[in-house]
């Protein structure tokens, strides 16, 4: 339908890329909606021609420069800029209904049923299940809504210091009024979860929809081979399924890179797609799952050298090591043996 689409925000080149991804990713599954991205106005033009070519509307907004209510409101809550930029999304009045996506996060079938779902639908947080993930939701643009949202910014702030604070303070009764808006996680599957509850990831990952790369570290921090179809990256930021991060970067090397290399010409730019050399990082092997370099075999052996209390410490601060001790087949490994 013309009047609806999924909606995403770039505020620099890196998440430009990002939203490249995410928008090819809805396209390779023949989506039937619109596709609109929100851009910051530090995104490049050669990013911007990109965008355009994949997005059926590119539209840049700057909360500084956005009328009187959201300019005062910035004003009083600087804090929130980003998140104000965000909540530009209620302005697209022209659509009737749309899915918010952040450009993190990417597409892994069709996912038009969205639309089916009324505001504001959305999946639990891994981190806190009451509340819900501002990655992905499904809302109605409205001039008096956004106004509100605007109002509550100032009044409230953010309780996490960004949009999701602020989206679940507005909508405050997700938890509990209406089910129907409680999107299956699959909607919304963040690789922080796959390690957390293993059995479930197994049980259910394979008819994940959506994929979230949630977390410091994003798959355009890595540098991907095309070559091999390697991945390397710092050890302790590698907190992503391999699988999702390779599908990724297949995606990216093969659809987007190309198009980055029309837009710049002659002008250098940073792909991340690089020849692969051996070095002290992690390697991704598509077939093998994960692949050690030697430092990283050192740095597990300083892990089970590591006390419990240290470990849980690490756990609880996001931090777990999840290529050494807490891998994806270790874990596996030790469910395995209480499950016998």
């Amino acid at each position: 339908m013309a009047d609806q689409a999924f909606v995403t925000l770039a505020t620099n080149d890196n998440y430009a890329r990002g939203a490249m991804v995410l928008g090819k990713s809805l396209r390779k599954h023949n989506t039937t909606k619109k596709l609109v991205a929100l851009i910051g106005p530090q995104v490049s033009e050669p990013s911007q021609s990109v965008l355009k070519r994949i997005y059926d509307e590119v539209r840049v907004v700057d909360v500084l420069d956005s009328g009187d209510t959201a300019h005062l409101a910035m004003m009083k809550r600087p804090e929130l800029g980003v998140t104000f930029t965000k909540l530009h999304c209620w302005t697209l009045t022209h659509y009737s209904k749309c899915v918010f996506m952040d450009a993190d996060t990417m597409v892994l079938s069709n996912i038009d049923e969205l639309f089916d779902r009324e505001e504001l639908s959305a999946a639990p947080d891994p981190g806190w299940p009451d509340c819900f993930n501002s990655g992905v939701f499904v809302f109605r643009p409205s001039v008096e809504t956004h106004g509100k949202l605007l109002q509550y910014c100032t009044e409230h702030g953010s309780f996490d210091g960004g949009d999701q604070g602020i989206l679940n303070g507005f909508f405050s009764n997700w938890a509990t009024a209406d089910i129907s808006k409680h999107l299956p996680f699959i909607y919304n599957l963040s690789s922080i979860a796959i390690y957390t509850y293993l059995p479930a990831f197994k049980q259910y990952g394979g008819n994940a929809k959506v994929v979230h790369f949630l977390g410091k570290t994003k798959p355009w921090d890595y540098t991907f081979d095309p070559k091999t179809k390697q991945i390397s990256g710092s050890e302790q930021d590698a907190a992503t399924h391999p699988t999702f991060l390779l599908n990724w970067w297949t995606l990216y090397s093969g659809d987007v890179v190309p198009m980055l290399h029309e837009e710049y010409g002659e002008q250098p730019f940073h792909s991340g797609c690089v020849e692969f050399q051996h070095s002290e990082t992690v390697t991704f092997e598509s077939e093998q799952g994960e692949s050690r370099s030697s430092h990283a075999h050192a740095q597990a052996s300083q892990s089970q050298q590591m006390s419990s209390e240290e470990r849980k410490q690490k756990w609880e601060q996001g931090q777990a090591d999840y290529l050494g001790m807490d891998s994806f087949d270790n874990i596996q490994r030790k469910l395995d043996t209480f499950l016998k």
